[in-house]
């Protein structure tokens, strides 16, 4: 019985080939083995996962495809015991899997095993970055609530009646609070992106308007720093794309441009337009990025220098929020760096 790469012949049994069609329609990786460990019948799927580079399964030796010693002992078991178990193994071939297998005893023409393949390996992915936002998120929060809660006794144990202190102490509090605050909101907007809940309505948007708008918002955070805001934006210009979602993906671009910089420093914003997208630039002249980095800078949560980043704010979604608006406008955001002489992130948007 060959599920995989032959066809049948014209006198074989009409449920045969049904069985074969039902084997062959399944995304699982299904293997069957007879009493020598070989291999005697791979459906598509398990040919397509194991022989890649190997070629066709059928009459190899499970060790030649699989070199597994736990999946070996399972596929023996029930070969010689009449046992059937389970077990998760990892698959290195051009690239990793993960896989939970079942494998079971059957009666052919003499005793076999059956073994089905669950690839696993984007649920395990999608549980990782569970994992990481949860305990990012515990982290994020934890910190200002710390904070607050501290104060909050400082002042119960007696600092509430000391008016040197007491304003001060308040300010921490809420700075703190409104901290949490801005965590919370970006997450919610960042759930509401990510499951398509928002609508955009493009149009033509003069850039430099919108860009100059925000260096009016950013420009006292900009002055404490030293950081010169230079527009390099025709007046002219129009762009399309959702108004609102343009000035929060360049804000966020921009605001991040500031905080990262150095004293002094300059943060520009550039156009450039081509017959099918135009390009938006933010280049900054701040210490620049090492390229380990910026592999996953537009991850949510991830900080390159984490003891900075809480130093001068932000919730560590901004970029992944950029990233997201970016895709539904139909383009996206890319970003390069040189060591010492700064980075620019550009967000491609279609130009129609």
């Amino acid at each position: 019985m060959v599920f995989s790469t032959v066809d049948l012949p014209s006198e074989v049994a009409p449920p045969l080939r049904i069985l074969n069609a039902i084997l062959n329609a399944s995304a699982d990786g299904i293997l069957i083995v007879d009493s020598s460990m070989r291999i005697t019948a791979a459906n598509v799927s398990a040919q397509a996962a194991f022989g890649r580079q190997i070629g066709p399964l059928v009459g190899r030796r499970l060790s030649e495809v699989i070199r597994d010693l736990s999946l070996h002992e399972i596929f023996r078991d029930a070969l010689g015991n009449n046992e059937a178990a389970d077990l998760r193994f990892e698959f290195t071939g051009h690239e990793k899997r993960v896989y939970n297998v079942q494998v079971a005893p059957i009666e052919l023409e003499d005793r076999h095993a059956i073994g089905f393949f669950y690839d696993t390996t984007q649920i395990e992915r999608l549980e990782t970055v569970r994992q990481e936002f949860l305990s990012n998120i515990s982290h994020e929060l934890r910190t200002p609530l710390t904070s607050i809660l501290a104060f909050v006794e400082t002042l119960e144990d007696g600092a509430l009646d000391d008016p040197d202190n007491n304003r001060r102490f308040l300010g921490v509090i809420r700075r703190n609070a409104e901290r949490m605050h801005a965590l919370i909101d970006d997450i919610a907007e960042l759930s509401l992106i990510e499951t398509g809940h928002i609508s955009l309505e493009p149009k033509g948007v003069r850039l430099s308007n919108v860009v100059d708008e925000i260096f009016a918002t950013l420009s006292s955070r900009a002055a404490v720093r030293n950081i010169e805001l230079v527009n390099r934006v025709d007046a002219a210009a129009v762009v399309r794309a959702d108004p609102t979602r343009l000035e929060q993906m360049l804000t966020n671009l921009i605001d991040n441009a500031i905080k990262f910089n150095r004293d002094p420093g300059e943060v520009m914003v550039d156009l450039t337009a081509e017959p099918k997208r135009n390009k938006v630039s933010v280049a900054d002249t701040g210490d620049g990025i090492v390229p380990e980095n910026l592999q996953r800078i537009f991850e949510r949560f991830y900080r390159i220098d984490r003891g900075r980043t809480r130093e001068i704010g932000g919730t560590g979604l901004g970029l992944a929020i950029v990233k997201h608006l970016a895709r539904l406008h139909g383009g996206d955001v890319s970003v390069t760096s040189n060591l010492g002489e700064g980075t620019v992130f550009t967000v491609e948007l279609p130009a129609h």
